[in-house]
């Protein structure tokens, strides 16, 4: 299965269903599952600002199961839409206009059992069993 190293505390708001979209400067082609990896580190300023003290947030442990069902080119019409979504979590995406990228729309998500492991760049491998932690 594909994973994708996020820093927290994206990862988590993720695994929460706050978050809805990964944002990258690369595009994929890439539709169907993937497994939600909080890397080694974090957005300190982030985890400042939406530190919720209800949620864990660890690190360099596999945390969720998603799935990409879109890839959106981010433009000013899209930073709307994130507004309009969800202005605090999507903060650094709407009000940096000279950011250019993609959103990996994720659907699906589900947390799993944690599973410790290093992370890896783009797109990695994981392929062993893990459990779906029940809602």
């Amino acid at each position: 299965m594909k994973v994708l190293t996020i820093k927290q505390p994206w990862a988590t708001l993720i695994a929460e269903g706050l978050k809805k979209y990964e944002f990258r400067t690369w595009n994929t082609k890439y539709r169907g599952k993937i497994l939600i990896h909080a890397g080694l580190s974090c957005d300190s300023l982030a985890m400042r600002k939406l530190f919720a003290k209800d949620l864990t947030y660890p690190n360099g442990t596999i945390i969720a199961e998603a799935e990409i069902v879109d890839v959106i080119k981010v433009d000013e019409v899209f930073r709307q839409q994130l507004q309009r979504e969800n202005a605090q979590v999507y903060e650094n995406i709407i009000t940096d206009h000279t950011w250019q990228g993609y959103a990996f729309k994720l659907a699906n998500v589900q947390k799993i059992k944690p599973i410790e492991i290093k992370g890896k760049l783009s797109f990695w491998n994981y392929d062993y069993e893990y459990e779906i932690i029940p809602k």
